[in-house]
């Protein structure tokens, strides 16, 4: 447990996560990785009914080419929930993202709803087909992301790591100017933090990039 490693101020404390359950190392990471944005991926299956569930393990990590990165925890049972098996059979997906004005929405969609249940219309929210996937965007989003499935990586017997490449964008009016830049007061996001604490991204300052 807590090692402390260093006795100058402040002081540190260490973990060894070799020695950590990975309940223990979920629970480190994801108090310390903060704040984490929420992709609200809807995706089909390969009879067409869309499924809609919440991951906070999610990011972009490459412009050129366009990819964003999911991470998919398996069931306890090492079967795919339905964003995994719905990927995997339509090799398609889109992110949406979850605004402070859809944040009760994207927790309907959060629960364990039986496969086939239609979570957006559990949630109140809107499907509007995809122009280049098959897969809806959320009209109640204030971004969406069309994904093409790149790369699925297997960590091991619990979890994905699903690449996707981003073939088209939409967003509501006015968020985004002549010059492509977003308005982050438009998109008003919100974030995961430990625990079942979020956050919003309305305090902000700025940071100029130094010259040398």
């Amino acid at each position: 447990m807590p090692q402390t490693t260093d006795t100058a101020s402040p002081s540190l404390t260490g973990f060894d996560f070799a020695a950590l359950s990975a309940r223990e190392r979920y629970k480190l990471m994801i108090g310390t990785i903060i704040p984490r944005p929420i992709a609200l991926v809807t995706s089909v299956d390969e009879d067409g009914r869309v499924n809609a569930a919440p991951f906070s393990f999610f990011n972009c990590l490459s412009a050129d080419p366009p990819i964003i990165a999911l991470g998919v925890e398996l069931k306890p049972d090492m079967s795919f929930k339905d964003t995994s098996h719905n990927i995997r059979m339509t090799e398609v997906f889109t992110v949406n993202i979850v605004s402070h004005a859809i944040a009760e929405a994207m927790h309907v969609c959060a629960a364990k709803y039986p496969r086939g249940v239609d979570e957006l219309k559990e949630a109140g929210l809107t499907a509007v087909p995809g122009v280049k996937v098959a897969s809806p965007y959320i009209r109640e989003a204030p971004a969406a992301l069309e994904c093409r499935r790149h790369m699925t990586l297997e960590l091991g017997k619990s979890r994905q790591i699903i690449l996707g490449e981003i073939v088209y964008a939409h967003y509501q009016d006015g968020i985004v100017d002549e010059r492509l830049h977003v308005d982050p007061a438009g998109i008003d996001a919100i974030a995961r933090l430990g625990g079942d604490t979020c956050a919003t991204i309305r305090d902000r300052f700025e940071m100029l990039t130094p010259v040398i």
